[in-house]
């Protein structure tokens, strides 16, 4: 009898072991493959920020972005579907960055649209804006929360007219400092599971990196167009120091002299001589009203015109009556020329 009893207490041993292995071997197994799935997400994650960082260079377009930040949060986060609004110049609406084919629209669809042959979602998407009160879209937007919507929430419902069909969604509102910047919204469609709070944390986390690229983008913007801009008003000073004379004429009996310094790249003040016959000459000095780039302007049309009209006239009052005719309906209400004019014989 011992000895079947024997049997049995190592047969019960033995079986506990293997039970016991074969369960650590199970979550040793689940431990790897959970290990294997936290070094993607961040292998997608490092890769996501760098390409964020790639993509604020001096030759990116504002477009690549935009498909970065929706493309990386799909990939991170395994969503089928996404898209990223921008708000407007006013403010006041989004309209849409960029959207994936599948995109569900996240705003109230008219049903009978949808139901017209030709009607188009990316079309749609593409040319409608989003005011505060349209949709899920327009609420985040406007009360600046981000959103998770999954199992039973009634507001999925006008999100499945979509392409995608959506089963679940995340929205965040992107925002620097007190700079509303737009919504940034992905969603999965039918056999895949719902967004979970560590998803939700995760694109929290997303949208306010994409944020901070986009204020970023901005300023780089600005920065270029500003440097842009520097470069036209150097051209356009290298111009006006050539409209103006670079030495004065040399008249027996007198000495003179001229030199322009304006207070900006480019001004409105002008002077000139102008050979009128072989024994006259024109002296003229104006001052445009205003400054800067529009007084410039005024300052060329007026050298162009007086040339042209003192071109062998002896009477200053009949050339500065005919350039006075000539330009005035050209000037607005609120600027002039204060000018002078003397022949020289």
């Amino acid at each position: 009898m011992w000895p079947a009893v024997l049997l049995a207490l190592l047969a019960a041993t033995v079986g506990t072991f293997y039970y016991v292995y074969r369960r650590q071997r199970e979550m040793i197994e689940a431990l790897r493959l959970a290990r294997e799935k936290i070094q993607l997400e961040e292998t997608r994650v490092f890769d996501f920020l760098h390409g964020l960082g790639a993509a604020l260079t001096a030759s990116s377009k504002p477009s690549d972005l935009h498909v970065l930040i929706v493309e990386g949060a799909l990939r991170i986060l395994d969503a089928h579907g996404g898209a990223l609004y921008l708000a407007d110049r006013s403010g006041e609406l989004l309209r849409l960055a960029f959207a994936t084919r599948n995109c569900p629209p996240f705003f109230d669809v008219p049903e009978k649209l949808t139901q017209d042959p030709h009607f188009s979602w990316p079309g749609y998407m593409r040319l409608h804006t989003v005011a505060p009160e349209d949709g899920v879209l327009g609420g985040v937007w406007r009360e600046r929360e981000p959103l998770l919507l999954r199992g039973e929430d009634g507001r999925l419902a006008a999100l499945r007219v979509g392409p995608l069909r959506t089963k679940s969604a995340m929205l965040s509102p992107l925002f620097y400092g007190e700079e509303s910047l737009g919504v940034l919204a992905i969603a999965r469609g039918p056999g895949s599971e719902d967004f979970n709070p560590g998803d939700f944390q995760m694109f929290k986390a997303i949208a306010e990196q994409s944020a901070f690229a986009l204020y970023t983008a901005i300023i780089f913007s600005e920065a270029a167009e500003k440097k842009r801009l520097d470069q036209d008003l150097q051209v356009a000073h290298e111009i006006q120091r050539i409209l103006l004379p670079a030495n004065a004429p040399d008249i027996s009996g007198f000495q003179i002299s001229g030199i322009n310094v304006p207070a900006r790249q480019v001004s409105g003040d002008y002077y000139d001589y102008i050979k009128i016959d072989e024994t006259h000459w024109g002296l003229a000095i104006a001052d445009v009203s205003g400054k800067g780039v529009p007084a410039s302007l005024i300052m060329a049309m007026c050298r162009s015109v007086l040339r042209g009209q003192a071109a062998g006239q002896l009477s200053p009052s009949t050339v500065l009556r005919k350039v006075n005719e000539q330009l005035f309906p050209d000037i607005k209400e609120d600027m002039f020329i204060s000018m002078a004019y003397a022949l020289l014989e």
